[in-house]
């Protein structure tokens, strides 16, 4: 009888070289993070070449050129993984509304590039997940206790903190437009959940592009402007780093828990912080620090107490 090399090699193998191999489900996890820095690393990106088109273009069609530019990406994605039937096979209702929450969250949110730094844009759309959190409770029937709603009501001060509204802030129509991005991005949130139940990843992702580049680009039409050659690159930007981000995050959420992948998002900040520096010149003050932190340290533990609610509902041994 022969000995399966493999078995003989664990035996005469050190003993804790075993231990010190990593499982299958450490690497998921290391992989998730990964995946999910480099999501937020592109998403950084591709807002960095919104912001450079923002001055050029009325903010409707920077918002439809988003959509436009990486929808045939989007689309050769689907084709090679899940095919077109899946792309039709969907809840349009509730697709409709999702793409006219984006409609406005981009345009919104360019509006509000225009004139505000990225780190202060960013700062103010850190409080996102506090408000699908707050959402979720008319919409989606779940139950939030109080810990959590004060980390919510935290994070609002945090963003007062950064829009300082009658102080001299930025609490002006661009700060109210990137708070309103937020506002829809959130709603928009709570549809993704109701629809990633039956639609696949690749369908949310193309709909939400496409309603995004029909719907902004109809209303954009009065005012569209000739794109220019010089843009080529920026929309190239916007359309790789766009997609590649979207990948990256479907592929950090499969792999690893939402409490571990999550928090990795307010890495986004280094990035944005580093882009102003580079691109524009301008640094965070000081009420932006303020705010940010505030807003990122209730996202944070209302994670936390996201990820020890579960634990403290899970039975024990029979």
């Amino acid at each position: 009888m022969h000995d399966n090399p493999a078995a003989a090699d664990r035996r005469i193998a050190p003993a804790g070289m075993e231990a010190d191999r990593p499982s299958p489900a450490d690497r998921d996890r290391r992989r998730a993070a990964i995946a999910m820095l480099c999501a937020v690393a592109a998403f950084a990106a591709m807002d960095a070449c919104l912001k450079l088109l923002s001055p050029h273009y009325p903010a409707l069609q920077v918002a439809s050129l988003r959509g436009l530019v990486a929808l045939p990406i989007v689309l050769a994605w689907a084709m090679a993984t899940v095919g077109l039937r899946a792309l039709a096979r969907v809840h349009w209702r509730l697709h409709l509304l999702r793409g006219a929450l984006g409609v406005v969250f981009m345009t919104a949110f360019v509006y509000g590039l225009r004139t505000l730094p990225l780190s202060t844009a960013y700062a103010i759309t850190f409080v996102g997940p506090l408000l699908v959190t707050a959402m979720a409770v008319p919409l989606l029937r779940e139950r939030v206790g109080p810990r959590r709603w004060t980390a919510i009501a935290l994070g609002l001060v945090g963003v007062l903190v950064v829009l300082r509204p009658g102080g001299g802030g930025v609490g002006t129509l661009a700060g109210l437009a990137v708070l309103l991005a937020t506002v829809c991005y959130a709603a928009a949130v709570i549809t993704t959940r109701l629809l990633a139940q039956r639609d696949s990843a690749q369908a949310l992702v193309f709909w939400f592009l496409a309603a995004i580049a029909v719907g902004a680009g109809l209303l954009a039409l009065p005012e569209w402007r000739p794109v220019r050659m010089e843009h080529a690159g920026l929309l190239f930007g916007v359309a790789v780093a766009g997609t590649l981000g979207q990948v990256a995050l479907t592929r950090a959420f499969s792999l690893g828990e939402a409490s571990l992948v999550a928090p990795l998002e307010y890495t986004a900040l280094l990035w944005v912080v580093g882009l102003d520096l580079a691109l524009w010149g301008v640094l965070p003050d000081a009420a932006t620090w303020t705010g940010a932190a505030i807003i990122v340290a209730s996202g944070l533990y209302l994670l936390r107490r996201e990820r020890v609610r579960p634990l403290k509902r899970a039975p024990g041994p029979h």
